[in-house]
């Protein structure tokens, strides 16, 4: 039996072009801190990816910053944002835990943190949010893309509204590469986090831009590297596979997007006639992969282990949280029950997703279901 992959938005494979890529990098001996010749040829590789993925972001090359991925980058902006005693760090309710996970341990440091609220369909609300930035706020945090439901946010009018005030805007923009334009990603954000392997990238690799009139702390002690703020020894295969990452899925952006959103609306359409009582989670503008779905069973984990063994690859949620016993955060913050949480699942299509794997894929799950 196949197996079907449709938990893309958990990670990606490498892909090989980039591999090949990186296996450059992994030949070279120099460190990019030493003065020798072996040294600046290191250096010199690492800024030609910093400046490839700079001009893709059409930011800086001084304003990209490497980390080891998208959990690091939030917890940098987070943390080391400059900021006045009593000052608000305001972040939406539905962000990815390396956010939420980071503002609960600031709020047990004493720094306020504001949750604002989400809407039904899942972005976030914008009355709301008018009233926490008449406030104290320091930086707001809401993520380009939501990793569970794929809702896009109004990153472009959050952004602008923070600037109208003196605030400053990051967003975790890890699940939008390859799916909306990269130089949009930066064009209202102060900071933006990216991650590696969400688009076919290398693991352990990630992006953290700091625009230049952003005054952020040292993140990790040690030695002057990424321009004194972040330091140990750099992981050049890791840059250099990220930026060709991240160039093949811009190249690839507008033709993909199109082919998965119809592969995801007839694999949505296909599940929808054949099971009753079946509803989406989200409204609006959403990624072209994303699907995620509540199904009428009362338990979604056991929908979820039957799908593994009728050979498809799924989601309860994040995958960050997956062991965890409780109904996802997203859905509940959307106004879903506990129940109509837990028998949700998140499907997510990819580059190498085929219209016979979403037919065969549509085909299994209703059987199961149709079992329970």
């Amino acid at each position: 039996m196949k197996r079907i992959n449709l938990d893309h938005a958990a990670t990606t494979s490498l892909d090989p072009s980039v591999l090949q890529e990186m296996s450059k990098a992994f030949a070279l001996p120099g460190n990019p801190s030493a003065l020798h010749n072996s040294g600046r040829e290191a250096r010199a590789m690492l800024e030609r990816a910093r400046s490839k993925v700079a001009a893709l972001l059409d930011v800086l090359p001084g304003e990209v910053y490497f980390t080891s991925g998208g959990t690091e980058s939030d917890n940098w902006a987070l943390r080391c944002i400059a900021r006045d005693d009593g000052q608000q760090i305001a972040v939406s309710a539905i962000e990815h835990h390396a956010v939420l996970h980071t503002a609960e341990w600031l709020k047990k440091q004493g720094v306020p943190i504001a949750i604002l609220p989400v809407q039904p369909g899942g972005t976030v609300d914008f009355s709301l949010l008018k009233e926490t930035l008449a406030g104290n706020v320091a930086m707001v945090s809401v993520m380009t893309a939501n990793n569970e439901t794929g809702v896009i946010q109004p990153v472009e009018e959050i952004g602008l509204l923070c600037h109208e005030k003196g605030i400053l805007f990051h967003t975790d923009a890890v699940q939008a590469v390859g799916a909306l334009q990269a130089k949009a990603l930066c064009a209202h954000a102060d900071l933006v986090s990216l991650s590696g392997h969400k688009f076919y990238g290398p693991k352990g690799i990630g992006v953290l831009v700091i625009r230049r009139h952003v005054k952020l702390t040292r993140f990790m002690h040690g030695g002057a590297q990424e321009r004194g703020l972040r330091a140990g020894t750099e992981n050049i295969p890791g840059a250099v596979g990220f930026a060709a990452a991240f160039a093949l899925a811009e190249s690839l952006r507008e033709a993909e997007t199109e082919r998965i959103a119809k592969l995801r609306d007839r694999f949505e359409s296909q599940l929808f006639a054949a099971l009753p009582g079946l509803r989406r989670n989200g409204e609006g503008a959403r990624l072209p992969g994303h699907s995620n779905l509540c199904f009428p069973v009362r338990d979604g984990r056991a929908l979820l282990m039957r799908l593994d063994m009728a050979g498809i690859d799924a989601s309860a949620g994040s995958a960050c949280a997956s062991g965890s016993t409780e109904p996802s955060h997203v859905l509940l913050a959307m106004g879903l029950s506990r129940e109509e949480a837990q028998a949700s699942l998140r499907f997510s299509l990819g580059r190498g997703t085929t219209e016979d794997d979403i037919d065969e894929a549509a085909l299994r799950i209703i059987r199961v279901v149709q079992s329970m």
